[in-house]
Formats: structure tokens, sequence, C-alpha cells
């Protein structure tokens, strides 16, 4: 994974604890509340790079904690790889009952937006490197469950593969067996290097410019030949049923969405980060109407993904930043 394996603060396990471990603590743990926030950031990040979802992840940190308030804590040895066992089960039974709707899914399915706002909330570190990007959760997303977990937990997290097995409840050889092909598919599918917000400022400033001036020349320019808009709308929302590619095609259809929308209400939007990227956050008469993530690539534009989907916006109109109006010199995004 670019950016290297991500590890919770404080993290002191060897190689050799399982998440099974279980001794006589040698303190009072209380109600498990000071552990189980000390790796609540830890847990999110699991669940919703399994799940891409924030409101799932929330409901498995919610069943997590129960399961770990009811438990006999005085046994747990190590409660990180304890917990990431709880969380890792409860996200793959809500994965597999997600991907039986996903089947019906009306349109292309994106991961809910998961926004970098309050640094307060502990979820900062979530919100950075290559798996949390749309792209590379979008190529999670195809793999199979055990092997979302797998990849998830091995490569992104670096637990080692006792503590995995234990997670998934497998021998150690099937999880090195799930974790090669899991691995393999990624590397198949895996996308470029997709640069950071700051990395990509410039690019998406001409991107918004010319697409709030109606400029499909100058759109066209920082689209890259291939680029693709992606529009999760679940069939709830209006929003494009299938991917829109190449540079003209999307460069018409994002014009045509702003056009569009300055005709239903008054337009509003404030630049933020979501994934790992930059994005806008889009609203008509003050109500979120979608979030529009950038992604660029070596200096263009490789895809745009925007989620329309009520249900993914409930966390980004949860959040307490105001969305600016937009006003003549400003520029609306998609």
């Amino acid at each position: 994974m670019t950016g290297g394996r991500r590890r919770a603060e404080g993290d002191q396990r060897t190689g050799d604890q399982t998440a099974g471990d279980q001794t006589a603590g040698e303190e009072t743990l209380g109600d498990g509340t000071a552990e189980f926030t000390a790796h609540r950031p830890l847990l999110f990040s699991i669940a919703y790079e399994i799940l891409g979802s924030v409101a799932d992840a929330e409901d498995v940190l919610s069943e997590s904690w129960v399961r770990w308030h009811q438990c006999d804590r005085e046994r747990v040895r190590h409660p990180r790889a304890y917990l990431a066992r709880i969380v890792t089960r409860q996200a793959l039974n809500a994965a597999r009952a997600a991907d039986r709707r996903r089947e019906t899914y009306v349109g292309p399915w994106l991961p809910e937006p998961l926004e970098a706002a309050d640094r307060e909330t502990g979820l900062d570190h979530v919100l950075t490197g290559e798996a949390v990007t749309t792209a590379m959760l979008l190529v999670l997303e195809s793999l199979t469950p055990d092997e979302r977990a797998v990849f998830v937990l091995r490569e992104v997290f670096d637990f080692e593969y006792p503590e995995i097995a234990d997670a998934v409840d497998k021998s150690q050889p099937a999880v090195r067996q799930i974790a090669h092909r899991a691995r393999a598919h990624v590397r198949a599918r895996r996308p470029a290097a997709v640069a950071g917000p700051t990395d990509a400022q410039a690019v998406v400033e001409r991107f918004l410019t010319a697409a709030v001036t109606g400029q499909v020349q100058e759109l066209m320019e920082v689209l890259a030949p291939g680029v693709v808009y992606l529009g999760d709308g679940g069939g709830v929302a209006p929003a494009a049923r299938r991917p829109v590619e190449g540079a003209d095609r999307v460069a018409r259809m994002v014009i045509g969405l702003l056009a569009k929308g300055a005709t239903l209400g008054e337009v509003g939007f404030r630049m933020t980060v979501v994934n790992g990227m930059p994005a806008v956050v889009v609203t008509l008469d003050g109500d979120v109407d979608n979030v529009t993530c950038v992604e660029v690539v070596d200096g263009a534009v490789t895809a745009v993904y925007a989620v329309r989907n009520p249900a993914k916006l409930e966390w980004i109109r949860a959040q307490p930043e105001p969305p600016v109006t937009a006003g003549a010199s400003d520029a609306p995004a998609p």
C-alpha cells in the first residue's frame, strides 16, 4: 500500500499475540470504555474499509461495544487484537448482507463519503492513504467479504496471520491463501497513485472554473482522455445509471448538470476533503444535494465520483460547517 501500513497509536503487540489470547488482568478495566475509546479510530477504519459505509461501520461499532461490554474483560490480555476480532466478525456479517442488497442496487455503487472534518473525532488517520480513496474502495468492493477483511487486516493494518485467522475464524493456511488471492486481484485492478488534496488543488481549481463557466474546451484540457464519471443515486435521486467515459462526454455532462442545477434553486458549495481526495459538498437551497470527489493522477482528472443517494449523505449533513453560497466568481461543483 502506498504510504505504508498503518498502526494505531500505542500498539505494542508482537507477532505471536493473537486476538484470542486471554489471561488474568493485572488492572481493573472498569466498564471497558477507556480501552474501546482508545482503539475506536482503528476499529472504525477496519469496519469502514470492509463495508464502504459510514452508517454500517457505526452500526458495527455499536454492536461490538455491546459485546465488549458483556465479555469477561479481566481475562483479555490484548484488548486491541480482541476488539479487532469482534469488529471484523461483525463487519463480515454486515458485508455479506450488503453484498446481497447490492445485487439489486440501481446504477453504480459508490462508497459513502467520509469527510476529513473535525480531528477531535479521532478519524483523521482513517482519511489518509491509498486504502481510503474511492478508487481503492471500489477495488476492495470487488473482492469477496473474506478476501476484503483479510486484505484490510494484513495489507492496510499489518496484522499478523495468527491474529487474522482468529478474526475471520479460519485456519492460518486458509488465511494465507485468501491473502494471496486478494493481493493478486488488487494488483491487477489497483488504480494508479492518486494525487493528494494539496498536489491536486491546482488541477481541481481549473476543473471547477471551466465547469462553472461552461467552457467545454478548457474543461477537456484538464480531463484525462479516459476520464470516467460515476454517479450514485441509488435509484432514489436522479443520477447517470451507467458510467460516462471520455473527456468530451464527461465535460459536456458536467457542464449540463451545473446548468440544470442552477434552474432548480440556489446553489451553494464548500470545498473539503473526502476519502483522501479533493471534493465539493454541493447544496440546493441549503440542503446537501451531492458530494463530488475529483480524482487526479499525473496532473489530470481521471475520475469524477458524485454521490447523490440521500442515505449516503446523512453523515455529511451532520457536519457542523455551513455551506458557502456560490457567488458570481465562485465555481460550484457538479
